[in-house]
């Protein structure tokens, strides 16, 4: 099932999410569900929060930028209840694009490596470090589900460039190749 993407203004984009219980209903089903929302909005991950759902899960494949990146070759993860260990390294800026914040691309700098702890989908507990393209993806993904946006990175200057733009997103005045939910709507 391919879900609508919640976009900024949701007030839920702005909350800490739940743990999942190892009980969570269809819990695989849920983890197939966000690959296919997740490819069909063209993103390279995507968080719980951004299908409207209030938990510590997210989902990356980073295996697109292999060919600068020949590690990530195959890198296909969901990553439940994870928790950021550790972030290290000199910070580096990339530009990045968030499927809540359509047709908004800016700088953000972030630390060159991270070590998380969390769940596989087999709910089978690792801890991994990881550098570059995927340790950038799993900080902005885990952002999410800490109730972060990219523009939070964003000095107060550039988020007043910014403010119209976010006021049409959370009307729904935005073009996307993706359903959204528009926020204050029925979802």
């Amino acid at each position: 099932m391919i879900y609508p993407i919640t976009v900024y203004g949701e007030p839920l984009l702005r909350k800490v999410a739940k743990p999942i219980e190892k009980d969570y209903p269809k819990l695989d089903q849920l983890v197939k569900d966000m690959f296919e929302t997740m490819y069909h909005s063209d993103g390279v991950g995507l968080a719980a929060p951004q299908i409207g759902l209030s938990v510590r899960m997210f989902v990356i494949d980073a295996s697109a930028a292999a060919e600068e990146e020949p590690e990530l070759d195959g890198f296909k993860k969901a990553f439940i209840n994870p928790e950021i260990l550790e972030l290290k390294g000199d910070e580096w800026v990339m530009n990045e694009g968030c499927l809540s914040l359509p047709e908004i691309r800016e700088d953000v700098a972030r630390p060159e490596f991270v070590k998380i702890k969390y769940l596989d989908e087999n709910l089978d507990e690792q801890i991994e470090e990881y550098g570059g393209f995927a340790a950038r993806v799993i900080q902005h993904e885990y952002d999410h589900l800490e109730g972060k946006l990219l523009i939070d990175y964003l000095s107060p200057l550039k988020k007043r460039m910014l403010k119209s733009r976010l006021t049409n997103i959370s009307k729904g005045k935005v073009k996307t190749s993706y359903r959204i939910i528009i926020p204050g709507t029925k979802k």
